[in-house]
């Protein structure tokens, strides 16, 4: 029996789309799955999207950007013409346009270190928690401090100077913590922080709904 041809890169990003490697940790643990419907929150032009579309997956995404909207949508209806325009939608992660406990899984990825305020990145957990369903995951890819507290320089509320010159809303494990209790969420797994030379730190953050 021949071994099986290695993959070139272009077939990889054909098959699997330019995915973020922590999105697909938990599809391959099989916490997020394409028979959930989905909510990519903050979809951009659908990086994490693409692959749980080919996959069939009942996918939605919010933007605040309305050229981004244009971008998934044409994705979309490209590789899931079945997905409709109006699955992908311009609002804020503070007011999404779904009813309660709509979606089995939702994906928060390279988003929250952009909230104006405490108050805000608190409004956006609550209202992605609601639109969440009983059992339902949450996946958050972010910036933090961990790790690298005494490199970065604190502005305001939550916002830091980071060392790669970016200006950024920073959460850390007790931070976290204080969300999760609120929630009344279940932390599916450790805090996991990759450190980029010393320059920014990015955390994973996955949540149950009970």
């Amino acid at each position: 029996m021949s071994e099986p041809k290695p993959r070139t890169p272009e077939a990889l990003l054909a098959t699997f789309g330019p995915i973020d490697i922590y999105v697909f940790d938990q599809l391959l643990r099989g916490r997020i799955t394409p028979d959930m419907r989905i909510l990519d929150a903050g979809c951009g032009p659908g990086r994490n999207a693409e692959y749980l579309m080919r996959c069939g997956a009942d996918l939605y995404g919010v933007d605040s950007d309305p050229r981004q909207i244009a971008r998934v949508r044409g994705l979309a209806g490209r590789v899931a013409p079945q997905l409709t325009p109006d699955h992908f939608v311009v609002a804020p992660l503070s007011d999404l346009p779904f009813a309660d406990h709509f979606f089995g899984a939702v994906i928060c990825s390279a988003v929250l270190h952009f909230s104006e305020s405490s108050e805000a990145f608190e409004a956006a957990m609550a209202e992605m928690w609601r639109v969440l369903g009983s059992g339902g995951v949450f996946f958050a890819r972010l910036a933090s401090s961990i790790g690298i507290e005494d490199r970065v320089t604190r502005l305001h509320d939550r916002w830091h100077h980071l060392p790669d010159g970016s200006d950024r809303f920073l959460v850390d494990e007790a931070y976290l913590e204080g969300v999760v209790l609120a929630l009344g969420a279940e932390q599916l797994d450790p805090l996991k922080t990759t450190i980029v030379q010393n320059m920014r730190a990015m955390t994973t953050w996955v949540l149950r709904k009970s």
